[in-house]
């Protein structure tokens, strides 16, 4: 069983993805920078890539909610 991890804005990019690789497909869709901006917190990555960082946050976390 996976530990759940907490999606919240201050988590970066590469955190993410390597916890819940399925989240790279939502960063993608929300055209989040996910090679050399992933650093980056995902408020900010949001912010930078034009992405309304609410509808980010809840499709990240539905992705990995219907992954389980």
């Amino acid at each position: 069983m996976q530990e759940d991890v907490k999606v919240d804005g201050l988590l970066t990019v590469n955190e993410l993805m390597a916890r819940e690789p399925v989240t790279m497909a939502v960063f993608n869709d929300f055209g989040i920078d996910t090679c050399c901006g992933a650093a980056s917190p995902i408020s900010e990555a949001a912010a930078r890539d034009g992405a309304d960082v609410d509808a980010l946050l809840a499709a990240l976390r539905r992705a990995i909610e219907e992954r389980e």
